[in-house]
């Protein structure tokens, strides 16, 4: 079994989330490591956006294989990589798309049901169970649900739906559940007390800080795309000012030094 997975799982025993600050790339997940992150999860969309795809399982599979070995290289945390639906509909190929990042030695999977049934992301958990098992090693499998974030039911259902999935979710094999667009703190604590997997939620602008969330009963708090937003915003500021004016002072203002970066990959 692998101790970086088992280290994982540990880390969402806290009472205190453990706090993702997702990357996009080989170079974010060394940066965000090298500030003390005891894990590194990646963002679907940055990812996607940096590689010059839209965000909604465009990504073609190779394209994340190949960038999940990059990030691997570089970083000596666990990692967990958000493969969106599995880039399949076929439970046997979202295994086997899932176990070539295993054998990059991965810690684990975001794995979402978006706009499918419950029962294909159940079908798809059960698949790659499967297959870590047959191989003889081990994954966290987060469970990403939804409800909240699609509002795929009425609002008066959408705590009763997501502990509902949840519990076929873990039923089908998943470590922990990740209910994007869940932000006041009736529906958190309410699915907190209702399901047995560690809670995962993603930072939005209404949500309360890590402390509360973890007497909420929250134990793992995600960046999602936040943070590489952020970066696509500066870097369109400081390209649309130099087009502008051709000025290189606010090209380097604020700028992380050329030895401190090759520092952190020397």
């Amino acid at each position: 079994m692998s101790t970086a997975v088992e280290t994982f799982r540990q880390l969402h025993d806290n009472l205190t989330p453990l706090r993702l600050p997702n990357a996009w790339d080989a170079g974010s997940a060394r940066l965000i490591e090298n500030l003390g992150a005891t894990a590194i999860a990646t963002t679907s969309a940055g990812l996607a956006w940096a590689l010059g795809y839209p965000d909604g399982r465009q990504l073609p599979i190779e394209d994340l294989v190949t960038t999940v070995s990059r990030m691997a290289r570089i970083v000596k945390v666990p990692l967990s990589v958000d493969v969106e639906n599995g880039y399949s509909d076929d439970p046997r190929t979202v295994a086997d798309n899932v176990m070539r990042l295993v054998d990059l030695g991965i810690a684990g999977i975001n794995i979402e049901d978006g706009p499918d049934s419950a029962m294909v992301l159940a079908s798809k958990i059960d698949s790659v169970r499967n297959a870590v098992s047959k191989a003889g090693t081990d994954l966290f499998v987060n469970a990403r649900s939804d409800v909240f974030l699609r509002s795929l039911v009425e609002k008066s259902r959408l705590v009763e739906e997501s502990v509902a999935r949840s519990a076929l979710y873990a039923g089908a094999g998943a470590d922990g559940v990740f209910l994007p667009g869940m932000y006041q703190a009736d529906h958190i604590r309410a699915v907190a007390d209702n399901v047995l997997l560690p809670l995962n939620v993603m930072a939005w602008p209404e949500l309360a800080d890590a402390e509360e969330l973890g007497d909420l009963g929250v134990r793992r708090l995600s960046a999602g795309s936040g943070i590489s937003q952020v970066v696509m915003a500066t870097a369109e500021k400081l390209a649309r000012d130099f087009l502008a004016n051709g000025s290189s002072v606010s090209v380097y203002s604020g700028a992380i030094s050329y030895a401190q970066l090759q520092a952190l990959f020397g």
